[in-house]
């Protein structure tokens, strides 16, 4: 009961937070045009109608996607580790991209910089999440340690890093600058026309994760009882890989790097039901991901009446609380057991 009663909830509060998002802005726009702009009735303006069908909706359904994405990457990587403070970012698949985007923008001057969300910069992206996920995959079959893998990871994405600190450094002002804004994450690049590749890699990525709850609960019970069950903890262990950094990889290169949805959104599912099994904890961590990046998408255009804020502005001031509480009270919260 207790479990349905969240599901409902979080249902309602991204039907709410989807309105909300096509509503508000630095143009206000009532509902009932909202309403009118989605379903082909009558819209007092063209301009609202324009606001609606060609930027708001395509952020919002980005937002949606790729929270969710974020946080189901999270779920798994803190199951693969037995580690409640890893997250998508620590296999080193976003400094990939940024390694790749900062490529792609000093290797073409400042003339990317006037299209940063061209499919130039996310080819770049995704060429570069790709190639730190292949070397993370070869080392996942000769590295048997999760905490050994995990430090492999780290340690790839540091030389990612610090590839493109050098960029940066020996780049041009107006390259470093586009680079830096690209770096702060944002939802507005996907545009009508390609949402619909969006949508098609995650849900791919998405339907693979639900097809992964039983063997993740056997992984919680330990390597004995995966091989009684006949789930080889090898192939797991690369396909989790495998699937979390090709989302991450997907909405990186879309996005950019977005902070503490994947590390914090899993904590919440857990405290909200209590529990540690992902027949419960996948597709909840899935609707709470997408919420919470909906709010966070709605807080960039509603906190500065000026104009949009950085989307790694605001992750923070919901994921870093949440986070501390972890720490501070990770007894009371289950985990592996």
């Amino acid at each position: 009961m207790r479990v349905s009663v969240i599901y409902i909830t979080v249902s309602a509060a991204i039907v709410a937070l989807v309105a909300l998002n096509l509503a508000a802005g630095s143009v206000e726009i009532p509902l009932s045009q909202v309403w009118a702009s989605l379903t082909g009735g009558d819209v007092e303006s063209r301009v609202w109608h324009t606001i609606v069908v060609r930027s708001r909706l395509p952020q919002a359904l980005t937002a949606l996607m790729a929270g969710a994405s974020l946080a189901c990457c999270g779920l798994l990587l803190q199951t693969l580790f037995a580690n409640p403070l890893a997250d998508p970012a620590i296999l080193g698949v976003s400094s990939g991209a940024s390694l790749g985007v900062a490529l792609v923008m000093f290797a073409w001057g400042g003339a990317v910089g006037t299209a940063a969300s061209t499919l130039t910069v996310v080819g770049g992206a995704f060429v570069g999440a790709l190639a730190v996920l292949a070397v993370i995959i070869a080392f996942a079959s000769t590295v048997r340690s999760g905490v050994m893998l995990l430090v492999v990871g780290l340690m790839v994405g540091y030389m990612a890093s610090s590839a493109v600190s050098l960029l940066s450094f020996m780049g041009a002002a107006d390259s470093v600058k586009m680079f830096a804004v690209w770096g702060m994450g944002d939802f507005s690049s996907v545009s009508l026309s390609r949402l619909p590749w969006f949508a098609v890699m995650t849900a791919a990525g998405l339907l693979w994760s639900l097809m992964l709850m039983k063997p993740l609960n056997a992984m919680l019970l330990g390597e004995r009882y995966c091989r009684n069950l006949g789930v080889g903890l090898g192939r797991m262990r690369v396909a989790v890989l495998l699937l979390t950094g090709g989302l991450t990889a997907v909405v990186t290169a879309f996005c950019g790097p977005v902070s503490f949805l994947g590390l914090a959104v899993p904590h919440v599912a857990r405290l909200a039901t209590g529990s540690s099994n992902h027949q419960v904890l996948m597709p909840l961590v899935m609707m709470m991901g997408a919420a919470a990046a909906l709010l966070c998408n709605l807080m960039t255009v509603t906190l500065d009446a000026s104009g949009v804020l950085p989307l790694n502005v605001v992750t923070p001031l919901l994921g870093a609380p949440v986070i501390i509480y972890v720490i501070v009270n990770k007894r009371k919260i289950p985990y592996f057991n």
